[in-house]
């Protein structure tokens, strides 16, 4: 079985019902590699005492005191509590204040496809993330990056990568040192 690529047409359909189901959550939400920002919109006379916010590792909870909370359930992936924060802004207008929540991901290499398992996925394969400089980066996370976008460049010009080149210099190698064995026949994996 092959899966086949969508077509413009399928592809502008399922963006744009990800759009509307996105569009009607009752607050909207923006993440990085390494962490998640949600913004849920009250009423503009609420004040932080008004406000029940509570996040564990895995589990999230905000709205207003004495009301059903407009953002409830188990969390997509795991955060770290005591590195994740909340506050209520003001907006432009005065009608309405906004609870920011930042949630800070434990798994720094993954994109979560919606903040709470009950809510609609996003597709996370079409995410194109923000430009970062390698430099902001540790030494391990580094190379592991560069080694990443070099088997990517390597398998998009039908050249073999890292791994299967290491491989090809092994037994070229091995060839080499054993110049009476016949490998015509032989069959790398």
């Amino acid at each position: 079985m092959t899966d086949k690529e969508p077509t413009p047409a399928e592809e502008a359909a399922a963006r744009a019902k990800e759009k509307a189901e996105q569009d009607a959550l009752p607050y909207r939400w923006t993440q990085t590699i390494g962490d998640l920002d949600i913004t849920i919109p009250v009423p503009g006379n609420i004040k932080g005492k008004d406000l029940a916010v509570t996040f564990t590792k895995t589990t999230i909870s905000a709205g207003i005191k004495g009301q059903p909370p407009i953002l409830e359930g188990t969390l997509a992936h795991a955060i770290r509590p005591d590195d994740s924060t909340w506050t209520l802004t003001t907006t432009p207008s005065a009608d309405t204040k906004q609870i920011e929540i930042h949630l800070d991901k434990i798994n720094k290499m993954e994109w979560w496809p919606h903040v709470v398992t009950t809510a609609p996925k996003i597709d996370v394969t079409k995410i194109v993330p923000e430009n970062s400089k390698l430099s902001d980066l540790d030494g391990e996370t580094r190379s592991m990056v560069e080694k990443m976008m070099y088997d990517q460049r390597q398998k998009e010009m039908g050249l073999p990568t890292s791994d299967e080149q290491k491989k090809l210099d092994i037994l070229k190698k091995f060839q080499e040192q054993h110049p009476e064995m016949d490998f015509s026949k032989a069959k790398i994996n």
